[in-house]
Parts: C-alpha cells; structure tokens; sequence
C-alpha cells in the first residue's frame, strides 16, 4: 500500500512539473506572440503620428483661400436659376480684407452651403462689370443677400464679424429681414471701369494675363 502512494506522489509531481515548466516549444511561441504585439504597437503608433502631423499641415495651411473659396463657389447664372437665396462676395486676390474674412466665409459656405448659394465674383474680371455696376461696388469684400428669386435685400460692406454674416444668413435663409442689412466696414478700395482697363505693371489691380473668376 505504501509503495503504491509513492508511485502515485511520483507520477502526480510529475505531472504537475510537465504542466508548471513551459515547453522549449512554448516558450517560443510565446516568445513569438509578444514580438507580434511588440511590432502592432509599433505600427500602430507610426500610423497615429502620421495622421496627427497630416491633421497639423491641413490646420496649418488651411483651404480657407480665396482661390478655394471661388473655385468651389457656384457660377452667378446657376445661382439665380435654381430657387436658393443667394450670398454673392464681390472680391479680389489683392485684396487683404478679402483674405482676412475667408476662413469665416469658408465655415459659413461649409455651414450653409447644402441651402444657400455662395457665390464669387472677382472685380478684376471685366465680364462682372455689369454686375459691379448694378451694385455700386467701390469697395471689397462686398456682399450682396439675394432672395430665392434673385432680388437684393440686403448688403454689407467690407470686413464684418462672422456672427453679423451669419446672422444674416439666418435671416435669409428663413426669408426674414436682415438684422444687418446695411452695414459698412473696412474695405479694400475699387474703382470700376466703364470700360476694360488695359493691363498695367504699376497697378497692382490688373491681370490681363491671368485667368479670373
């Protein structure tokens, strides 16, 4: 009886050795897994970095430009057609107030963009002379709030808070009164011509060798 304890307590010990000891081979394999981990990490972290420093260069150049503004703007002739009340910006590349209000301009157009139409005419471009005309526009940026069926019910002038362009295209959008109808500030002078102006070196203004909006 008792010899039979003792292989009993021989053969348990070592079953319970086999069991608590890791194997050469799982040794390796756990050695393997913990690599694998070690290089998702890795991987996982450079992908972080690089969308985070992507995410840091589009903060820092921005597409609130005056040029990404006009080219996703929609055409005048489109505008008046299509039973959206309309905010059209007259404006110029030169023109640094127009520069300073396009990031708001551009979170508007974001903002409203689905139900009101943004449009951008560029002064420099004599085929919106008539249109330059029509509004008396002397000074940029100038904005003109056109109703669902092109009719002008407000304007602003020159370098205006965001929350005076939005309230107004609230109020437009609702078909209300503007709030701020008729509002002035600092704008970049313009004189228009009655006629195309010849292109000029020393005028800042002409760009008859360049494509405008």
């Amino acid at each position: 009886m008792i010899f039979e304890l003792v292989i009993f307590r021989n053969i348990f010990n070592r079953t319970m050795a086999e069991h608590s000891t890791p194997r050469p081979e799982q040794v390796v394999a756990t050695g393997d897994l913990s690599t694998r981990l070690r290089n998702l990490a890795i991987v996982l972290v450079a992908v972080g970095l690089s969308v985070a420093i992507a995410l840091g260069m589009r903060t820092d150049t921005g597409p609130a430009t005056l040029g990404a503004i006009a080219a996703k703007s929609i055409p005048l002739e489109v505008a008046l057609s299509n039973e959206k009340p309309t905010l059209i910006e007259f404006y110029a590349n030169w023109c640094t107030t127009c520069q300073t209000m396009a990031p708001d301009i551009a979170t508007l157009e974001a903002e409203y963009g689905q139900s009101i139409n943004f449009v951008m005419l560029n002064v420099d471009n004599s085929k919106w002379l008539p249109e330059i005309l029509s509004y008396q526009v002397d000074g940029i940026p100038h904005f003109v709030f056109l109703s669902k069926d092109g009719t002008s019910v407000g304007e602003t002038i020159g370098k205006q808070p965001k929350t005076i362009m939005q309230e107004n295209l609230v109020a437009l959008l609702a078909e209300e009164p503007l709030p701020h109808a008729k509002v002035t500030g600092e704008t970049s002078q313009f004189s228009a011509a009655v006629t195309p102006a010849k292109s000029s070196s020393s005028d800042p203004r002409s760009h008859g060798s360049q494509v405008v909006n």
